[in-house]
């Protein structure tokens, strides 16, 4: 079991501008609850670690710049947005590579093997769960519904598929930061395909074809544990909610049972005790999954629904209990 006395500490792991994460932490702070913020991409600069090993497992100490944790103090750890990981300045590259290297699989492995923490989430189990393939598959496992989907970089292959289940969208299987000859931010959206619209540049790298669903409403579901926030949003002037913040609206609403089983289901088959599902609604009052974001963000939403979202973290946070997800 971790540790609830009045010293155990809440570990937040994210860098600095983290909106998401302070709503959480400020949480804790009218609680009382101790918590220490580490940005891993602060080391070595401000962070410093001293962990040791023996028969009697993992002990030592976290230093940042305003704080010194007790690793077998450390309760639970939020895992948010870290930096990625840095080296010295100064270094030769070659020689700034081995060092930044150095320090992910070291202070990263110190980090990922805390002896008394539940993680929100894990970063191992967040990895793997990032993958959107992997995330079909398991949600079909438990139950959810999932749209007929094709994963290939052969075009004839995709152009039958958009034929087949028209009408088709095209998604990347993965949201990379992606920038234009200006140098500027592109955003990839989901976007309806037609079959004359596959060529051969296709074969260039992997491509995600999917049957539209034919909603009526998006769905995020925001689970923390057992809990479930299911938020619908309506007024999404086109396939993608995302692209018009402005025009959206906003209810909370009641999971079903079989999608609640399922998304229970596809928590524990990855380890996770968070995850923000995407679902769209179609007109027979059916569940359609396309994705589950396992560190995804929910603070955009009204404040009395992230307030909710925000209390549940917190809670879980503060009172780790024997779940632990490894």
């Amino acid at each position: 079991m971790g540790h609830t006395g009045r010293n155990a500490v809440v570990l937040v792991i994210t860098k600095v501008n983290d909106a998401t994460a302070d709503l959480v932490i400020e949480q804790l702070n009218a609680r009382r609850i101790p918590v220490t913020r580490l940005d891993p991409g602060d080391f070595p600069a401000t962070v410093a670690v001293n962990a040791y090993l023996d028969n009697h497992g993992l002990s030592g100490s976290l230093r940042t710049s305003s704080r010194t944790a007790d690793l077998r103090a450390i309760r639970s750890v939020y895992w948010r947005r870290p930096s990625p990981y840095t080296a010295s300045d100064g270094l030769r590259p070659q020689d700034a590579h081995w060092c930044a290297d150095q320090a992910r699989y070291g202070l990263g492995g110190v980090l990922g093997a805390l002896p008394e923490a539940l993680y929100v989430n894990h970063p191992w189990r967040n990895r793997d769960a990032e993958h959107k393939p992997a995330q079909l598959a398991v949600a079909a496992r438990c139950g959810l519904d999932v749209p007929p989907t094709l994963i290939t970089n052969d075009a004839e292959r995709a152009r039958r598929f958009a034929r087949e289940y028209a009408p088709v969208v095209y998604k990347p299987v993965r949201n990379t930061d992606y920038h234009g000859d200006d140098s500027r931010a592109l955003t990839v959206w989901v976007e309806e395909v037609a079959p004359s619209e596959i060529d051969t540049e296709v074969r260039r790298t992997v491509h995600l074809f999917q049957q539209r669903v034919d909603k009526v409403a998006d769905i995020r579901l925001t689970a923390v544990g057992d809990q479930l926030f299911a938020v619908r949003i309506d007024g999404a002037p086109g396939l993608d909610w995302r692209r018009d913040y402005d025009a959206l609206s906003y209810a909370l609403i009641e999971t079903p049972p079989e999608v609640a089983k399922g998304v229970r289901a596809y928590l524990d088959a990855f380890g996770l005790v968070f995850g923000a599902f995407d679902f769209g609604l179609d007109r027979h009052g059916r569940w359609w999954m396309y994705e589950c974001n396992p560190n995804g963000q929910w603070a955009w939403f009204p404040d009395p629904i992230t307030e909710l979202i925000t209390a549940a973290l917190a809670d879980r946070l503060q009172r780790p209990g024997n779940a632990h997800a490894r």
